[in-house]
């Protein structure tokens, strides 16, 4: 999957390769406050319901006043 930002909305396409060989492309747009989930995690969460709610507890666990979560924060 690919994608490129424009302004505040992400603007993505995805390469999706057939069984017969043949490539379809399919363009997309996410907007302001929409994620997209790689296919590993996908395989957990059958829905937006399950992930706010799995997000949701995890937020539970940090103090009222923590900064936002950001991959330099985590490694």
């Amino acid at each position: 999957m690919t994608g490129v930002t424009l302004g505040t909305a992400r603007a993505t396409f995805s390469a999706i390769h057939q069984a017969d060989d043949t490539t379809v492309i399919q363009h997309f747009t996410l907007e302001d406050g929409a994620v997209m989930l790689d296919p590993d995690v996908c395989e957990y969460f059958p829905n937006a319901e399950a992930v706010n709610q799995a997000l949701r507890r995890l937020i539970s666990l940090f103090p009222k006043n923590s900064e936002s979560i950001t991959p330099e924060s985590v490694e």
